[in-house]
């Protein structure tokens, strides 16, 4: 029997992870679906049982579910617990919640950009559930420095203080600089917006990294034009996604084919 995978979010037609995990299943020989599930916003619990009920071996979860997952799940793998949030479900006996965000944008930014990150100075940009997701990752590679920048300094403060281990915080004006690599996990892009970041974080040897793909956003063509080179999220989504295939199957997928047909699009 075919072993069924879903991705839950809503809205969620315009996601790309069913086309991703089919082209892993082809890649490496599995017998697997993976479907779009548009959950109700007051209802993705329900959803996920209706799920399991009918078979189902695991799921992502995309915005906005990602913290009801992390209580949903009675289970949590370690990267999970520091995220506070999970966008991997495994249903085997019960529901173990991972997070492979983190996972994803390191291998994105090492892998695919060839942008080493021990001893450089990052700048984070924005404190909600999308950078919570990547700090330890983060703090994994050895930067000598990880700056958290957000408009509420506070929630910036307290991200730092969750982590430790030198993560200082600050508001968009106060950033200093210049970073090495500069990441914007706001949703500013969402909206077409642009977060208020003073051009002196940027430098010609600086890589400036959206997490939002599809579109260049004005935070890219900020960085753009103050000499940055700049990246999207595309290869994030690809290499999240592929952490999690290999969290459900125990076998790897090659990422380089799915990201450039992706781009080829």
């Amino acid at each position: 029997m075919t072993d069924r995978y879903a991705v839950f979010g809503h809205p969620i037609a315009h996601s790309k992870s069913p086309q991703i995990h089919a082209a892993f299943a082809r890649q490496t020989g599995q017998d697997m679906s993976y479907e779009a599930i548009l959950a109700p916003l007051d209802g993705f619990a329900g959803c996920v049982a209706d799920f399991i009920a009918a078979g189902g071996r695991g799921a992502n979860v995309t915005v906005p579910f990602k913290e009801e997952a992390f209580r949903l799940a009675n289970r949590l793998s370690r990267r999970a617990e520091r995220a506070g949030a999970v966008n991997t479900l495994t249903f085997d006996d019960g529901i173990l919640g991972d997070n492979t965000d983190g996972a994803g944008l390191v291998s994105d930014l090492t892998r695919n950009l060839h942008c080493a990150l021990a001893g450089k100075r990052i700048l984070l940009v924005g404190a909600g559930g999308a950078a919570r997701g990547v700090v330890e990752p983060l703090l994994e590679q050895q930067p000598a420095r990880l700056v958290i920048a957000n408009r509420t300094v506070s929630r910036a403060q307290e991200l730092a203080d969750l982590f430790g281990r030198g993560v200082t915080a600050c508001g968009f004006d106060t950033t200093g600089g210049p970073f090495d690599l500069v990441i914007n996990a706001t949703a500013a892009s969402l909206a077409g917006e642009l977060p208020p970041l003073s051009p002196a974080i940027f430098t010609a040897g600086t890589l400036a990294y959206d997490m939002m793909y599809g579109r260049d956003t004005p935070f890219l063509a900020f960085a753009r034009v103050q000499g940055a080179a700049t990246a999207d999220g595309l290869g994030m989504l690809v290499e999240q996604a592929a952490e999690a295939f290999f969290v459900w199957r125990g076998v790897r997928p090659d990422t380089a084919p799915v990201i450039a047909s992706l781009r080829a699009v």
